[in-house]
């Protein structure tokens, strides 16, 4: 009785002490506990289908090798998820949920409990599966779960943050995701039936892929679709489940989605193609408003009496001692930011003068323009590119280069810049200013930089260690003219914002060289540099253009939807170079309000043509 009162030991821990004691027992002991080792990976493996053949396993390692993450090409715009298809079998065993990790849900291997499945699985992990309709939800589930599908615990990390315990948000647009994952692999099974099918799954497929289209067509995320754009992605998984029965060949589906992709590739890249073409041609295009503004101001302009026109322009703008911008334009919108931003942003602008250099079609309306909106303290004179009497008779024409349309790199406008010295005889110094530019900070600075016995003060545009932006990109070095002048890696400058020393221009005698390089290049057959006036100057000022620091001229805002708002803010100039101008509907939005707050659309002219924001 007074060992009934003790407890009695564990059985695993009395067999041990039996087996101690005989030898036959110890042997049936390690024959217990190797059954009890070889029944466990069936118990905890149980969720794992038992009825697979061989040949379906590696069908189906085959198809997930070959088709990692292929199924969100078709869905650009969006992340990659999981696409899952849950698939029965006869035995109604299902299969197990197929994972997709993408790099976006990445973790620290440090900080993360998932680094083994990123590490060891990830062919398996970018699968695609097959799955009950085809179409089941896309889920990002986590590599430690063991408690059957609950959520539990875990040490998550939002996105660029590493503070333990806090997780992702949310997303937001999974059905979305789902239903186009649906509708590609409905169209991909819609393939496999004859072109003259009529069967009811044909039927069925169709219909099920113009409801999930209509649904898309209206909602761009998970809130905007109602209960019964739920319904149907339910309707779609059943759908999908009898056409997986009916094409149980997952080879053929492979191949099916091999030429989906190949096309779709296809149809993107002459897609991108087209939408260049659209974008260079938008940005050689007038904008009606801004063709509108131009015909009411020079109506205006010659409803005036001469004596009064004459004296809309007569300015004393020849004292070397005032800050003097030069400006090539036929934009009378650009021409007004440049004036306007400069002079808001400038400590003394009673000494700025602005020297807007046009054509004679744009003259009357520019100088018109200008006699109503004055800048303030500033002075501003209007110059008609026709009275310079000075200029080569084919001045105008001289530019033009076999196959090369775009008036922007031919035009008379943009080459009148290596003629300063003639057009401002009695000036030492000009900064010269593109169209496309606003100016941000007080440029005064510029007038005392050192210019080092240089001509030309430019900001360049290469970087130490960098292959871009040299010579060699603009300029045939295979001429052996060029190669035995120049240096093919030498770094590009920008034009847009030049500060030209014109005392030493002179003295150097630069427009000379100007004028040699174009007679070298009507004496040569082959093209010696690219169209327009930027790979001519990189020749002309070579070895005579002194660096200005980057922040005084920050380029990219026409192109380039990449730059930080560190740069725009740090920048004394903003350049709109490019085929995306700030007054064009091609305009990258997010860039659009620096250049819009130095115009007042309320102008009664805007109004009359239409400018708006």
């Amino acid at each position: 009785m007074r060992n009934a009162d003790r407890s009695a030991p564990p059985p695993f821990f009395f067999t041990m002490r039996i087996s101690l004691r005989r030898p036959r027992n110890l042997f049936l002991a390690l024959l217990c506990l190797s059954c009890v080792l070889f029944l466990v990976p069936p118990v905890l493996l149980s969720n794992f289908p038992t009825d697979l053949s061989a040949a379906r396993y590696a069908a189906r390692k085959e198809f997930i090798g070959d088709f990692s993450g292929i199924v969100k090409n078709f869905s650009l715009g969006h992340p990659s998820d999981a696409l899952t298809l849950k698939q029965e079998t006869d035995g109604g065993v299902k299969e197990p949920t197929g994972i997709v990790y993408k790099e976006r849900d990445y973790r620290d291997p440090v900080n993360s409990r998932n680094t083994t499945i990123h590490n060891t699985n990830l062919d398996e992990a970018n699968g695609l599966q097959f799955g009950n309709g085809g179409g089941g939800e896309r889920k990002q589930e986590n590599a430690n779960d063991s408690t059957g599908g609950k959520p539990g615990p875990s040490n998550c990390t939002t996105a660029g943050e590493h503070n333990e315990g806090a997780c992702p948000q949310p997303v937001t647009s999974n059905k979305i995701w789902q239903m186009e994952d649906q509708l590609i692999m409905a169209k991909a099974f819609l393939q496999f039936a004859p072109p003259s099918s009529n069967s009811h799954l044909v039927r069925e497929l169709k219909q099920r892929i113009k409801e999930i289209e209509r649904v898309l067509s209206q909602a761009k995320k998970d809130s905007d679709l109602s209960r019964s754009s739920l319904q149907k992605i339910k309707a779609m998984e059943v759908t999908l489940s009898k056409a997986e029965k009916s094409y149980p060949d997952c080879s053929a589906v492979a191949s099916k989605l091999r030429a989906m992709t190949y096309n779709t590739e296809e149809q993107l890249r002459a897609q991108q193609k087209q939408a260049s073409y659209f974008i260079q041609l938008a940005g050689r295009t007038l904008p009606k408003g801004l063709h509108c503004l131009s015909m009411r101001l020079t109506t205006e302009y010659f409803t005036m009496q001469p004596e009064e026109r004459e004296l809309l322009n007569r300015h004393d703008v020849q004292k070397p001692n005032l800050y003097h911008y030069a400006i090539f334009s036929d934009n009378i919108l650009a021409c007004t930011v440049v004036v306007n931003s400069t002079v808001s942003k400038s400590k003394e602008p009673e000494k700025i003068v602005f020297h807007v250099v046009t054509d004679s079609l744009n003259f009357p309306a520019m100088v018109m323009w200008f006699s109503l909106n004055p800048p303030g303290q500033a002075t501003i004179q209007i110059q008609n590119l026709d009275d310079f009497k000075w200029l080569p008779a084919s001045f105008s024409s001289m530019f033009k280069q076999p196959g090369v349309d775009d008036l922007r790199y031919t035009s008379a406008l943009n080459h009148l810049r290596f003629y300063l010295p003639e057009i401002f005889p009695s000036l030492d110094k000009v900064l010269l200013l593109d169209h496309d530019v606003v100016v941000q900070r007080d440029l005064r600075g510029l007038w005392s930089i050192n210019m080092k016995g240089k001509i030309n003060g430019a900001v360049e545009t290469c970087r130490e260690g960098e292959a871009f932006n040299r010579l060699e990109m603009l300029v045939n070095f295979s001429d052996p003219v060029i190669a035995s002048s120049f240096d093919a890696k030498a770094c590009l400058w920008a034009f847009g914002m030049n500060m030209f020393d014109l005392k030493e221009w002179r003295r150097r005698g630069l427009s000379r060289i100007y004028h040699n390089w174009l007679q070298v290049v009507r004496g040569k057959r082959q093209q010696l540099w690219k169209a327009g006036s930027l790979p001519l100057g990189q020749l002309i000022f070579y070895n005579q253009t002194v660096p200005l620091d980057r922040w005084w001229h920050v380029l990219g805002f026409g192109h380039d939807s990449s730059i930080s708002r560190r740069e725009v803010d740090k920048a004394a100039v903003i350049h709109y170079d490019g085929n995306m101008k700030p007054w064009l509907e091609i305009a990258i939005d997010k860039y659009r309000g620096y250049w819009n707050k130095f115009l007042d659309y309320n102008n009664p002219y805007f109004q009359q043509c239409n400018i708006h924001t």
